[in-house]
């Protein structure tokens, strides 16, 4: 819950103070010793860790007052951290609301529209929760937002802006965080379809349809499982009919065993997130519809489960795709490349787009390559590439660009069919795993291909991402459509 008022809360037992070192400090006097105030306010604003706070002081007439300062000119994903780390600070002391003052910046960074609204999304980011499978659910609000701002028209933008976005990044968490043997590729089709309600176009394309198609490198993946494969589409259409649209595509492996070449037992319970990239397809779709952005986009996600039963595909099996080149299945853990294979030939053939950036959970490679810092970036354009690069430093949902050569193509050769799925020379693998997409994309339109396997889930608190999906991606993608193609 979030609300805003002109004055702050007599009872309130936690107060985030906005200050820069140009604040006044007049307005809460009521709260603090003024003196006490502009002493702390210049702390921390020299405090060499950035964003910082003083508890407990013991001239004020309320508890747990802190003090964040506010720099100018940083970069967006410095203030999303602030509005992490002040809801870091209320959950460490097992709080339930939190009071925000605002005024209390000088009028150059209060009425900053980019400023506050990164705080939110910061903030609303760190509140996150997914309690659904205890016993004693928890509100998916932990805390209780209450912003004090004369000019609420003002702040009641920001909040509208923030939730957007926060609406998109949280659907993409509960996907990604939901157990497989809920979320299988028909739950999945069903969730899509529900975001109607935002102004989504949604069309389902069922096995009947997919093979009518002739997806077949994609149904391949499939064909083991007990739950059918689908594709999902989702449209918004924000500009003029004669606009090409934006295409973002997305693996959604709801649950990955390898198949035949089947996966160790330890940690196969996170391949639950190899879904990831439809996931974060999914919650950009949801975020663009809700900000009614000034754009033609379309969202294609291939939902299916790599499954090892009697009927799955093997090792050595050949497989027509849809655009008509036949692939020599070398390793059957090798099933993303297949699912977005047929995607990427059937985007580019049916909606013609202005680009394709396709998002996956692709390879291991990559996390040896990048780490947990950055997703992989491989793209046939340098204009693209060069404006996701530079979109990924202000959320701090980094890409690194990796090369893409025809020397590279000469590993993923097959003596049977026209490509193999996997390089078995070795080396190269998250290239050679880009190499193969790019054979798929056949006129020539710009493409982005952005290998998320290391950033779509965390391990450890970020100052905006609790334990779990990151919901990676979406900010990262809206503000590149925002701040380029509306």
């Amino acid at each position: 819950m979030i609300s805003i008022s002109t004055k702050y809360s007599k009872n309130q037992d936690f107060r985030a103070i906005l200050t820069n070192k140009k604040s006044n400090l007049s307005s809460i006097k009521s709260i603090i010793d003024l003196n006490a105030a502009r002493e702390l306010k210049d702390k921390a604003a020299k405090n060499k860790k950035g964003f910082t706070f003083v508890s407990q002081i013991s001239k004020s007439k309320f508890n747990n007052i802190f003090f964040f300062n506010v720099d100018e000119k940083k970069p967006e994903y410095i203030y999303q951290s602030l509005g992490g780390q002040i809801v870091s600070e209320a959950i460490n002391l097992k709080k339930v609301s939190i009071e925000i003052l605002i005024d209390t910046l000088p009028d150059k960074i209060k009425n900053d529209i980019s400023i506050i609204q990164n705080i939110l999304i910061g903030a609303f980011s760190k509140n996150y929760s997914f309690n659904d499978y205890k016993i004693e659910k928890k509100s998916k609000n932990i805390l209780n937002f209450k912003l004090i701002c004369s000019n609420k028209n003002y702040i009641s933008k920001c909040i509208k802006y923030a939730k957007c976005i926060n609406e998109g990044v949280s659907e993409t968490r509960n996907l990604v965080t939901t157990p497989p043997n809920i979320l299988n590729p028909k739950n999945f089709a069903n969730q899509i379809s529900k975001l109607k309600s935002t102004g989504l176009k949604i069309e389902i394309l069922d096995e009947k349809k997919l093979k009518s198609l002739g997806m077949n490198a994609l149904l391949g993946v499939g064909q083991g499982s007990q739950n059918k494969s689908y594709v999902a589409i989702m449209k918004w259409n924000g500009k003029s009919k004669n606009s090409k649209p934006l295409c973002f595509v997305g693996k959604g492996v709801c649950f990955d065993t390898g198949g035949i070449s089947l996966k160790p037992a330890r940690f196969m319970e996170e391949m639950k997130y190899d879904m990831a990239g439809a996931g974060t397809v999914t919650g950009l779709m949801k975020t663009l519809a809700l900000r009614k952005a000034k754009v033609n986009a379309i969202g294609v996600v291939g939902l299916v489960e790599n499954m090892p039963d009697g009927n799955a595909q093997r090792p050595g099996d050949v497989v027509k795709s849809y655009s008509g080149k036949t692939i020599e299945i070398f390793n059957t853990d090798a099933e993303g490349r297949l699912v977005l294979a047929d995607l990427l030939t059937y985007t580019e053939k049916r909606f013609e787009p202005r680009f394709i950036i396709n998002l996956a959970t692709l390879t291991g490679a990559i996390i040896i390559s990048l780490g947990n810092e950055y997703a992989g970036l491989f793209s046939n354009n340098d204009q693209l590439a060069e404006r996701i690069n530079k979109v990924g430093y202000k959320d701090n949902e980094k890409a690194w660009r990796l090369p893409l050569d025809k020397q590279f193509d000469q590993l993923i050769d097959s003596q049977i069919a026209d490509v193999q799925n996997i390089n078995y020379s070795g080396g190269a693998g998250s290239i050679t795993a880009a190499q193969f997409l790019q054979r798929f994309i056949l006129k020539k339109t710009p493409w982005a291909h952005l290998d998320i396997a290391g950033m779509a889930w965390t391990k450890k608190n970020t100052k905006t991402i609790p334990v779990g999906a990151t919901g990676y991606g979406v900010k990262l993608l809206n503000r590149l459509v925002e701040e380029y193609y509306e």
